[in-house]
């Protein structure tokens, strides 16, 4: 498998309608703009972030881990608290053609949508994080390194050919991929996801075979309270 294609960021094609300015009435006067009220302060962080994603087919809890991912675990919970991932999709199982099954991995998020998405961020490796690609991990797709916005991955299955290689010649390789956190419950939620049927004339280049033939909905992503240890 070229590592490269694993965690791919899917864009989206949007086509928007070009509407035509009316004309101004003779010797109206512009207003003048209201200076925007600043926004308010982002509230910091707990080290440990859980995520609930309530899906079409159960919730899925994640446990993001800011005090290690600190860019990461902040961009995916800007997006949950924007509300973006409500109507998001999972639409991709990647299954490998190596190993027992289950093994690959389950892609959502918002496909590069324009109106949705919000600025790349900056990289964050496992070498550097420790957060390593074992089953249950959440990592972040993309293109190049720096280019995440939106599009997540939960691993069915230990990937370590995510992981950031140092050693490797390959600057993408050497990066890898951003994980994040890891699943806490609704694993049996993720592979139901992951068995989905995937018609084999779906997708283009490294993806055909892999996009589900019905995407399954992300109703509601939320911040929920992490329960006291016992």
């Amino acid at each position: 498998m070229d590592r490269r294609f694993a965690l791919l960021a899917i864009p989206a094609l949007l086509v928007l309608a070009a509407a035509t300015p009316p004309k101004a009435k003779p010797r109206a006067v512009a207003a003048k703009p209201r200076p925007a009220a600043p926004a308010p302060a982002p509230l910091p962080l707990p080290d440990t972030v859980r995520v609930a994603l309530v899906t079409e087919l159960g919730t899925i809890e994640l446990d993001l881990d800011h005090k290690r991912a600190p860019i990461t675990t902040a961009n995916f919970v800007r997006y949950v608290d924007l509300k973006k991932f409500d109507g998001a999709v999972f639409y991709r199982a990647m299954h490998l053609p190596w190993g027992a099954p289950p093994n690959g991995l389950i892609q959502g998020g918002l496909q590069s949508n324009p109106l949705k998405v919000l600025k790349p961020i900056a990289h964050e490796p496992t070498n550097v994080t420790g957060i390593l690609h074992k089953r249950g991990a959440i990592s972040m797709a993309r293109h190049a390194p720096g280019t995440a916005m939106a599009d997540f991955s939960i691993l069915v299955s230990d990937l370590e050919g995510l992981d950031a290689d140092p050693k490797s010649d390959n600057p993408d390789l050497q990066a890898g991929f951003a994980a994040f956190g890891y699943v806490v419950s609704g694993m049996d939620v993720a592979l139901k996801i992951w068995e989905a049927p995937r018609p084999p004339e779906k997708g283009e280049g490294p993806l055909k075979g892999q996009m589900l033939d019905k995407p399954v909905k992300i109703l509601t992503a939320r911040r929920v309270p992490i329960p006291p240890a016992p």
